[in-house]
């Protein structure tokens, strides 16, 4: 089935229903249309009661849509509304050299081909309301983020979301890669990677949303990402889990036995505050694993600030390495 414009409203032919920002349910049709779409049939257009207006099926449907009332919970158990506009309004205000776009993530191991579709189409259209509603563009750069789930087939998900983009381009100071490291398999992961690396300009960089693991920073760096942000190294580290070099998984288990009577560094070489003695050299000094494991099964919290402190180090160290390879 083809398309004259996918880019802008193609959420009302899936069904997407939005009224004042709100999600209400499909209307019946859209199964009916999905159905009809497999089949090769025409598709007939979604019923709207117009006395209640039940569904409407555009984001600019409200002039509240378009208010910069940023209302806040008054009680834990209430909801928040959070519109593209009102994302950008705090990001404006916090000042970040980088800000992101509002997309619609879906978790990449879920099975459901119209929820996607919904999702990327509703990406495109959230990232024309954040340019709209940027106020700092020049001292502010605006990423967008990639959506379609796991679909890398041509003319698929994730290309008709890169098509879009494209589209939009002179906008982008760069792009990001979003909807992974969810649950899916290395190779689906990798094959999605490489696929976005070979659609995005490779002058503007490519940002690969919530990726720390070592040796997914290797591969992933080799297919073409410039750019990470991860929680990895500064949780595994609250554990008493140290990254070092070394076969898979690459990691040091401090509170385990084994570190009892080791009276070595966390990983000779390193300079970082636990591994040395204050020079940085990491050759001599520092605090051992025997002792680090002593803190740990007593949970002192200095033992998990120089684990934390070493594990950052040891990530800023992995990428000189690759920048320099």
């Amino acid at each position: 089935v083809t398309f004259e414009n996918p880019f802008l409203d193609r959420g009302e032919e899936i069904g997407i229903c939005e009224r004042d920002g709100q999600e209400q349910a499909y209307p019946d049709e859209t199964v009916k249309n999905n159905k009809k779409r497999s089949a090769g049939q025409s598709l007939s257009a979604p019923t709207i009661n117009n006395n209640t207006s039940q569904y409407d099926y555009t984001d600019k449907n409200n002039e509240q849509l378009q208010q910069s009332d940023h209302q806040y919970p008054k009680t834990k158990s209430q909801r928040m509304l959070l519109r593209p506009e009102d994302s950008i309004y705090h990001q404006n205000n916090i000042g970040s050299d980088i800000i992101m776009a509002l997309d619609d993530v879906v978790s990449s191991t879920a099975d459901d081909r119209i929820r996607f579709e919904i999702a990327t189409y509703r990406t495109l259209r959230w990232l024309d309301r954040c340019h709209a509603a940027h106020r700092r563009p020049h001292d502010q750069n605006l990423f967008p983020i990639v959506q379609g789930g796991l679909d890398t087939s041509p003319g698929g998900l994730r290309d008709i979301c890169l098509a879009g983009f494209r589209l939009r381009d002179e906008k982008a100071p760069g792009y990001a890669i979003g909807g992974l490291a969810g649950g899916e398999s290395k190779d689906d992961f990798w094959r999605v990677v490489h696929h976005c690396c070979c659609a995005l300009p490779d002058t503007k960089p490519r940002y690969l949303m919530g990726v720390g693991y070592p040796l997914d920073l290797v591969v992933c760096t080799a297919l073409g990402v410039d750019m990470y942000d991860c929680v990895y190294p500064t949780r595994t580290a609250r554990f008493g889990v140290a990254l070092v070099d070394g076969e898979t998984p690459g990691t040091l288990r401090l509170k385990s036995h084994h570190c009892a009577e080791d009276y070595r560094v966390i990983m000779k070489g390193c300079g970082c505050v636990a591994c040395s003695d204050g020079n940085g050299d990491g050759d001599g000094g520092g605090y051992t694993r025997a002792r680090l494991h002593a803190m740990l099964k007593n949970d002192n919290p200095l033992a998990v600030s120089l684990v934390t402190h070493h594990n950052l180090a040891y990530m800023m160290e992995l990428t000189r390495r690759m920048r320099e390879a």
